[in-house]
């Protein structure tokens, strides 16, 4: 069994961020407690490792993990040609359970299967997460399942679904009944909610309506949000994001 550090306490968070830190340095793949559900991630820059957590969840290339990032700063180091409005939207929404589809950087040298020149960025609003990722840099991170089972909400969740594949757990406590981040797909002409989540999907086309209406354009029609509880829309081939994503 592959350890379990414990985070509740600030008498052990320290020790516990260290050990996934150290093993996600080292190429490994550790399980983290985020805003929302546990994430399985690694290095984003290690393709092994990002190879190893498709497998620890069952899936293939073609279903790239997003990227979990410290600092909003950090947007501009992985997108390009980020609108104002996806400033604006990240500015209110980050750290939170806001996902962000963008056109990525040419120059990265990483590889997280095939995501057609995108990649889908988040930063949580988690405080284990956070001074992880501060530590270990971009991430990346999905929910802690096997493909097709439900997120895990607690680490011992995590754990009876992926077993040895993780090299630590984190656990930072249950997440109780947190919804998934709000996945949007930026890299079109208007925002489109390919899930909705935790930020509200009006407040998507307000942020984007009045970011128009200050650059004297007229904002494209809004894509009609999918309702709560409603099937998942499947995402354009394009973008990275997953619909069991954290």
């Amino acid at each position: 069994m592959s350890p379990v550090v414990d985070a509740t306490s600030e008498s052990t968070r320290t020790d516990a961020v260290t050990a996934a830190v150290d093993a996600a340095r080292a190429g490994e793949v550790v399980v983290i407690p985020t805003d929302t559900v546990y994430g399985i991630g690694c290095d984003a820059f290690s393709p092994e490792a990002v190879m190893a957590v498709l497998d620890a969840k069952g899936r293939g290339r073609e279903m790239p993990p997003p990227v979990l990032v410290p600092d909003v700063r950090t947007l501009d180091g992985l997108a390009r040609s980020v609108p104002t409005w996806v400033r604006d939207l990240v500015a209110e929404a980050w750290p939170g359970p806001l996902t962000v589809i963008l056109h990525a950087q040419n120059s990265l040298v990483w590889d997280l299967g095939e995501t057609r020149g995108t990649v889908a960025l988040r930063m949580p609003d988690d405080e284990i997460a956070l001074a992880v990722l501060s530590e270990v840099g971009p991430m990346a991170v999905t929910s802690a399942n096997r493909t097709g089972q439900p997120p895990a909400r607690t680490v011992l969740d995590a754990a009876t679904q992926l077993g040895p594949a993780v090299a630590v757990y984190v656990d930072g406590g249950p997440r109780e009944d947190n919804q998934p981040s709000t996945i949007v797909d930026c890299t079109g002409e208007h925002p489109e909610v390919v899930r909705a989540g935790a930020f509200p999907a009006d407040r998507v086309h307000e942020i984007y309506a009045a970011a128009q209406a200050v650059a004297g354009t007229t904002p494209s029609p809004e894509p009609e949000a999918p309702a709560q509880g409603a099937p998942e829309p499947t995402p354009s081939p394009e973008p990275t994001a997953t619909p069991d994503e954290s």
